[in-house]
C-alpha cells in the first residue's frame, strides 16, 4: 500500500566548516554516520525516543562524540536522519514493487508484501519508522505526515475500481491507511511478527472499495511464507506440505506467476513470458524474466520451447515439483 514517497536530505542544516556529512573524508564520515544511524535505530527501538540521549549513540557505535556532533547537530538530527533513512530503504522495496504490479488492488498486495517483507528484515528501522517515530520532534512528525499522505494517494486511487453503491471518499482512504497503520504499530511495539498478514490487512483495504465478496478472497489468499535453508542435510518435509522444505521466499508474484502457469498450461499449450506476465499482473518484462528463472533454478518450472536465443518464445510448464507446490497454494 504504497507510491512514491517524496525523499528528503536529511542534513539540511548548515554543515560545520571542514565536515562534509555526504561521507567525505575517503569514505570514513559515511561509516561513522552510518553506524550512529544503526546505533540511534536500535536504541529507539528499545528505549524509545526520550530514553535516547547523545552518550547512549556514541556509546553503542564505538564512535567519538566530536564526532557525532561533527556529523550531527544533536540528538533530534540524528534521529531524524535515521528516520529518512528508514523511509528511503523502505520506499525501495516498496515501490518497484508497486509500479509493476498491473492494476490498483494488485499493486496494492505487492507494495504491502513488500513493506512487511522490510519490516520483518530491518525490524530496527521498521519500529522507528511506523511506531517510534510518534514520540518523535516536531519536524520528524511533520515529516512522517508527508509519508502517510503519499500512502494515502495510493489507496485513494482506488476508488477509480469502486464497485456496487461503494461512494468511497478521500476520508475513506485516511481511515484505511490509519487502521493498517495502528495494526503495525500495535504488533511491532509489542515485538511480533508482522508477516503473514498480508491476506488480512489487504482484506482491510479493499473493502470500502471493491465489497464484502472480493475482502473475503483477498482475506483468504495464500500468506507469504518465509523459509530458510537448512544448515546441514536437509529435513524430510510434512507428509501432504511440500512447502515446508522449499528454500525460498514464496511471495504474492511468485504465487500468481505458478498459478498462471498451471492454468494456462492446463490446455496442454505452455504459456509465454507475456502470456505469464499478463494472467499474473506483472507489467515490467525485466521482473517477470527474473521471476522464471528463478523458478526454473528451483525446478519448479522448465522450459520446453526454443527461446529468444533463436528467435522463438519461451513454452513454460510445471515440473513435478511444481505441480506439488501449486496444489499445495490452492489447498
Amino acid at each position: 500500500m504504497v507510491v512514491a514517497v517524496p525523499s528528503r536530505v536529511s542534513g539540511t542544516r548548515p554543515v560545520r566548516p571542514g565536515v562534509d556529512r555526504a561521507g567525505g573524508r575517503s569514505g570514513v564520515a559515511d561509516i561513522q554516520r552510518a553506524r550512529m544511524i544503526a546505533a540511534m535505530a536500535a536504541l529507539a527501538r528499545e528505549r524509545g525516543v526520550a530514553g535516547v540521549s547523545v552518550a547512549h549513540v556514541v556509546a553503542r557505535s564505538g564512535v567519538s562524540r566530536r564526532t557525532f556532533y561533527e556529523l550531527f547537530e544533536d540528538r533530534n538530527d540524528c534521529f531524524r536522519a535515521a528516520f529518512e533513512q528508514g523511509v528511503a530503504r523502505a520506499a525501495e522495496r516498496v515501490v518497484p514493487a508497486y509500479r509493476a504490479a498491473r492494476g490498483w488492488r494488485v499493486g496494492m498486495r505487492a507494495g504491502l508484501e513488500a513493506l512487511l517483507g522490510f519490516l520483518e528484515e530491518q525490524p530496527d528501522l521498521g519500529v522507528l519508522c511506523t511506531a517510534v517515530a510518534l514520540g518523535a520532534s516536531p519536524v520528524v512528525l511533520d515529516r512522517r505526515g508527508e509519508v502517510v499522505a503519499a500512502l494515502v494517494d495510493a489507496v485513494d486511487k482506488g476508488r477509480q475500481d469502486a464497485r456496487g453503491s461503494a461512494r468511497p471518499t478521500r476520508l475513506t482512504a485516511e481511515g484505511v491507511v490509519g487502521a493498517v497503520l495502528a495494526v503495525l504499530h500495535a504488533r511491532l511495539s509489542d515485538g511480533a511478527p508482522v508477516a503473514g498478514l498480508e491476506a488480512s490487512l489487504m482484506g482491510m483495504i479493499v473493502l470500502p472499495y471493491l465489497g464484502l465478496a472480493v475482502a473475503a478472497r483477498e482475506s483468504a489468499a495464500p500468506p507469504v511464507r518465509v523459509a530458510r535453508p537448512a544448515r546441514g542435510r536437509p529435513s524430510a518435509p510434512a507428509e501432504g506440505d511440500p512447502l515446508r522444505d522449499l528454500h525460498m521466499r514464496l511471495t504474492y508474484r511468485t504465487v500468481q506467476v505458478l498459478l498462471a502457469i498451471g492454468e494456462l498450461g492446463a490446455g496442454g499449450s505452455g504459456p509465454s513470458n507475456r502470456r505469464v506476465a499478463d494472467a499474473a499482473g506483472i507489467a515490467d518484462p525485466g521482473q517477470i524474466s527474473k521471476l522464471l528463472a528463478r523458478l526454473e533454478h528451483l525446478a519448479l518450472i522448465e522450459n520446453n520451447g526454443a527461446g529468444p536465443a533463436r528467435g522463438e518464445p519461451n513454452v513454460w510448464s510445471l515440473t513435478p515439483k511444481g505441480r506439488e507446490i501449486e496444489r499445495a497454494i490452492r489447498r
